[in-house]
């Protein structure tokens, strides 16, 4: 008898007993490589020797000061470090507990600055189907994952959704990636148009879509285009790079990759790398002025903003992750995975679609390759792949509902940024495996 309430509560969960560098081990001694980073959150691995130093030294100094009452001199620093690598403009940072919650704080700072610049009938939210942006209310409320929006529906605010960049799926045979990117930009425009542009506070969207689809990337421009209508309009663009973010696609943060910035940007996970929780919220120059100059106080707060030890963490991940070079092991690696997945999986039978960036990628099965139809529901693909992998000492991140939230099943991989081939080929070799067995289980 367990008096956790797990995730799954039927679900008899191994124990885990250690971890070292890509491997955790359960209490059975059974090794499992980490083949997700959890949920694309351990970026170097685990027990790394340099992050626990870094968090001992500051336990050494002291465990927690309010930020009602003080600053923090590792607080200073992991704001100094983020605002000299961040994209143009994101000068400043308010730090949180995790993704989820940096969206919350995403969202009210947004509508705090409209109303601080006397625009207070901005109220919409603008974000796209088949999202995830966190399991709190207000993130809940912008995401655009149906099946767990559902219940939950009478308590949500007012949010509208356009389509998702879902080129295996979506875009038509006779369009370009461009012209596809363009007929979503219009898409966006007309929704914009439709709830009038001085009433939009802000467009959300994930850079690279994460957990809900499948590590799926947008198509050339269509992130400058977004950027151009909202500028337009006065609307702040909103990125979610929770999961995708810092370094996960071979860059620090995967809109460099686009050519935009944003005017907010959530970032969490690989932040910390899993050593403390911890996230953060970017946001522009104009967005503090505005309110340095108005009230002077984000009317928003939690008792772990900005904790010492989760920055000294994040801190010391970014600092191994330079010094280590290790974006360019992401670039190295991701190239080797996403070919090593195309030799295992580009001529399957059952499966559709390989994408991604980096050491962020998605792997989507189909019951039929020609027509893309994806396997009955009731089967629960996803989680057959899961079990099986588990089983052969793997660690994967599969989910249901890829299509529209009901149909569909994909499978995550983001290892950890210290992966080599030898690592990318066994976890290949394990997840293929996998896939058959489990699709076999189907019968």
């Amino acid at each position: 008898m367990t008096h956790v309430l797990h995730r799954q509560i039927n679900h008899t969960y191994p124990v885990a007993a250690s971890a070292q560098g890509i491997t955790i081990r359960d209490s059975t001694g059974k090794d499992y490589i980490d083949a997700s980073g959890g949920a694309a959150v351990s970026c170097l691995g685990h027990s790394h020797p340099d992050i626990i130093a870094a968090m001992r030294a500051q336990l050494d100094k002291f465990e927690y000061a309010h930020t009602s009452f003080f600053t923090t001199e590792v607080a200073e620093e992991l704001a100094d470090d983020l605002a000299s690598h961040a994209p143009e403009g994101l000068e400043h940072a308010f730090f949180v507990s995790g993704g989820s919650e940096a969206i919350e704080a995403a969202l009210k700072l947004a509508r705090q600055y409209f109303v601080e610049r006397g625009e207070p009938q901005r109220r919409y939210l603008i974000a796209r189907r088949q999202s995830y942006h966190g399991i709190t209310l207000g993130a809940l409320a912008v995401g655009g994952r149906e099946w767990q929006r559902r219940a939950f529906a009478p308590l949500l605010i007012e949010t509208h959704h356009v389509s998702p960049v879902y080129e295996y799926r979506e875009r038509h045979a006779d369009e370009t990636p461009e012209g596809y990117g363009e007929r979503l930009a219009r898409e966006l425009d007309i929704k914009v148009a439709e709830l009038g542009g001085n009433n939009v506070m802000a467009f959300v969207a994930e850079t690279v879509v994460g957990a809900t689809m499948g590590a799926v990337p947008a198509v050339p421009g269509y992130f400058r285009q977004v950027r151009e209508i909202c500028d337009r309009h006065g609307i702040l663009l909103i990125l979610d790079e929770v999961m995708c973010g810092m370094g996960r696609t071979g860059t620090l943060h995967a809109c460099e990759q686009e050519g935009v910035s944003p005017d907010i940007l959530a970032i969490a996970k690989g932040l910390g790398g899993g050593y403390a929780p911890v996230g953060a919220m970017l946001l522009q120059d104009k967005i503090f002025k505005t309110i340095a100059e108005g009230s002077g106080a984000f009317q928003h707060s939690h008792t772990y903003t900005g904790h010492p030890l989760a920055c000294a963490a994040a801190l010391a991940v970014q600092r191994v992750m330079r010094r280590d070079n290790l974006l360019a092991n992401v670039r190295k690696q991701g190239v080797y995975l996403a070919r090593r997945l195309q030799d295992r999986f580009g001529n399957h039978p059952f499966v559709g679609n390989v994408r991604g960036r980096g050491l962020f990628q998605g792997v989507e099965m189909v019951a039929d390759r020609g027509t893309k139809k994806p396997f009955d529901p009731q089967h629960k693909l996803h989680a057959r792949i899961k079990r099986e992998a588990m089983a052969r000492g793997l660690m994967v991140y599969p989910m249901g509902g890829t299509v529209d939230g009901v149909q569909g099943d994909h499978v995550l991989l983001a290892p950890p940024f210290i992966v080599n081939e030898a690592d990318v080929d066994a976890i290949v070799e394990r997840l293929g495996d996998a896939v058959d067995a489990a699709v076999a289980s189907i019968g």
